[in-house]
């Protein structure tokens, strides 16, 4: 057999206060997925996407997912070494993803341990159980330039959700209705969305990592609500399924919170739920599968969960990086939550850090700030921070270097030694104070709910609306947020606060235009679509 070398990005340390119980069964049979190299494809996708981006959105011609899968999927002999690979050590070919360049491959675990010289085992932690290994995967030596990570060994909670219940258990009372918290219309409102239109062509995409919801619930809210029911459509991913757990202060309150408030906000609209494992083959799997979807074709994406980059794999980290390029080039614009513990994400290190997947330069990162308003009039908002009881996560990214798109923006170096200059996060911001959040129906109970969780859907119904007026995706839609002047008047501009949830770490202030905590500013939609409809203008640009 080839010799084995180690796979660079894929290395694994054990929790703190975790401990190792025992080895796995050697008969017990596990899944891992194989992410292969794009290269050849890579740099004339990026040249396509910055092409898009500089287009007018009304002019942009996204590819088909057929035309992307001819051109820019993994090498078919790449692929063909990967299935003898397989054969070589007893492993069986599960599934291909050409386009998203993924190959899921299962046998028993002694047969994984040798494939990729790891020795697998299970491990207790005070918060969970899970299986995995500790250092690096490694690889046969004539595949080191094809296998660019190997997922599914690890099965650790990768993600938690961005959601904060606000008094856990409180019915609505009357005061609350009009005051403190709001229903998404009324969010919807005070933001100026568009109004009246009909979104039943257009499709939403839901990444949810555990949980459920209940049909009755979904009914009775809208019902209630007197909007339009989404359709809704679940897809299993590795396993996922739509299982609520009647806990609303687990993954069923995220779940809720993201489809009654994109479907509130944008009428009627379709949207397609992508149960997955919690773990990094799971997320990964969830977002290949919502991007390459022929059938339901999301043109938008919300993603609620997410972690410190610091707790993600350097491969994760890539695989899903490429993802979120790929789907700037299909048109499917993808908003993900920056985090709900401020500027140090709840990493205990006396450091700064950003949440991923929002720090991903092909993402619409999503901050959160404390509205207050009556009447469809805003009367004032502010950095959304209850110091421990949560505030946005925002800051510079210690991965992703600085984007073309956000030179302009006045991007400040990270609070961390050394002063990095890097992606700032986030790129806008929403309601997310759970003081001023959201009336939601999650497994039969009323409650109120906030966190940058509800900033990811109520950003993706506002795109979707954008994408029904314009005829046609918008795609990935950053660098034109940040081409807008304050004379389009698309934000309201957030100046007054800051993101220090501890007291501890150090943090970003709010300031006249962009900064770490709420990035452009809150949106008025009516004006945000005027001005990403002005071609002409963004023509002499």
């Amino acid at each position: 057999m080839a010799n084995h070398i180690r796979l660079e990005g894929s290395e694994r340390i054990l929790p703190k206060n975790a401990r190792k119980i025992d080895a796995v069964d050697p008969n017990e049979r596990i899944s891992v997925t194989v992410y292969l190299r794009r290269d050849e494809a890579k740099s004339k996708l990026e040249t396509m996407v910055n092409e898009l981006s500089d287009r007018p959105l009304s002019e942009r011609q996204h590819l088909s997912h057929e035309e992307f899968a001819d051109t820019y999927g993994a090498n078919s002999e790449d692929i063909k070494k990967i299935e003898e690979f397989a054969n070589e050590y007893g492993l069986e070919v599960e599934d291909v993803n050409a386009p998203a360049g993924t190959v899921v491959l299962s046998g028993k675990a002694n047969a994984i341990n040798e494939a990729f010289k790891v020795e697998l085992a299970h491990y207790e932690h005070p918060d969970f159980n899970y299986r995995g290994h500790t250092g690096h995967v490694y690889i046969p030596d004539h595949l080191n330039d094809i296998i660019q990570g190997v997922f599914g060994l690890d099965n650790r909670p990768q993600a938690k959700p961005h959601f904060r219940m606000f008094q856990e258990t409180r019915e609505f009372s009357a005061n609350q209705s009009s005051g403190a918290s709001y229903k998404p219309t009324e969010v919807a409102k005070l933001y100026d969305y568009p109004e009246n239109i009909d979104c039943s062509k257009q499709c939403i995409g839901m990444i949810e990592l555990g949980g459920g919801y209940r049909k009755e619930d979904i009914q009775a809210y809208f019902k209630k609500l007197g909007v339009t029911e989404p359709q809704l459509i679940d897809i299993s991913v590795a396993g996922g399924e739509n299982k609520p757990t009647g806990d609303p202060n687990g993954p069923d309150g995220e779940v809720v919170l993201d489809i009654e408030i994109a479907a509130a906000v944008a009428p009627g609209v379709k949207v397609a739920v992508y149960f997955a494992p919690n773990t990094d083959a799971g997320f990964l799997k969830a977002i290949t599968t919502a991007i390459h979807d022929k059938k339901n074709k999301p043109s938008v994406i919300s993603i609620s969960w997410g972690a410190p980059e610091s707790q993600w794999s350097q491969q994760s980290i890539k695989a899903m990086n490429q993802a979120f390029h790929d789907a700037a080039a299909l048109g499917v614009t993808v908003c993900c939550a920056s985090g709900d513990n401020g500027a140090s994400d709840g990493v205990n290190d006396g450091k700064a850090h950003v949440d991923f997947p929002a720090s991903s330069p092909y993402v619409l990162a999503c901050g959160g700030t404390k509205l207050e308003g009556k009447n469809g009039t805003i009367s004032q908002e502010v950095v959304w921070n209850e110091g421990n009881n949560g505030a946005t996560g925002g800051g510079i990214s210690d991965v992703f270097d600085l984007p073309k798109w956000q030179e302009k923006a006045d991007v400040p170096p990270s609070i961390n030694p050394g002063s990095r200059k890097g992606r700032g996060v986030p790129d806008v911001a929403g309601d997310a104070d759970p003081v001023t959040g959201y009336q939601i129906l999650a497994d039969g109970q009323q409650f109120v709910v906030g966190g940058t969780s509800a900033v990811a859907p109520l950003w993706a119904g506002l795109i979707a609306i954008i994408n029904e007026k314009i005829g046609k995706p918008a795609g990935f839609i950053n660098p034109k947020l940040y081409q807008l002047s304050s004379q389009d008047k698309a934000f309201h501009d957030i100046t007054s606060g800051d993101n220090d949830s501890t007291d501890e770490h150090g943090a970003y202030k709010a300031r006249h235009g962009w900064d770490a905590c709420t990035g452009l500013g809150s949106p008025d939609g009516v004006n945000l679509l005027k001005a990403l409809t002005d071609s002409a203008k963004h023509l002499s640009k």
